[in-house]
């Protein structure tokens, strides 16, 4: 099955040898994305609220580079420095997403590229009739 590499100019550029995500067939597989403002490449500051919602929406900017959106997102992991923070990370997602939510796993880490205190990465699967990348 051929690999297609997704790019989107409204999320950060890749820090490292990967690509934003990957399409396999009608499946996407987006790298993990921490609170990089796209638009000038440095973290955002302030409330962890402010970082959580970049992450959403840099996932969101990979996703509709892939054709889709985050409703199609089936899989997120969620990456965090203080698991204590996993009910705002609940509150600030339920404005992201709609039900059927997706499967998720939610991990305490003891550090994050860049010393950030999130992280995030998904799966999606294109819907039938979808934009193709």
């Amino acid at each position: 099955m051929a690999k297609t590499p997704i790019h989107s100019h409204d999320a950060p550029a890749a820090i490292g040898p990967y690509s934003q995500a990957v399409r396999a067939g009608d499946t996407v597989y987006l790298s993990g994305q921490i609170p990089l403002d796209p638009a000038d490449g440095e973290l955002i500051t302030g409330e962890f609220g402010d970082r959580c919602r970049r992450v959403f929406d840099n996932l969101a900017a990979v996703a509709r580079a892939a054709g889709g959106s985050l409703d199609d997102i089936v899989k997120l992991n969620v990456f965090l420095t203080d698991l204590g923070r996993f009910a705002e990370v609940n509150e600030i997602m339920a404005g992201y997403f709609s039900e059927p939510y997706p499967a998720r796993a939610a991990v305490q880490v003891a550090a994050l590229p860049k010393g950030v205190d999130v992280e995030m990465d998904a799966v999606l699967v294109l819907s039938e009739g979808g934009e193709r990348g």
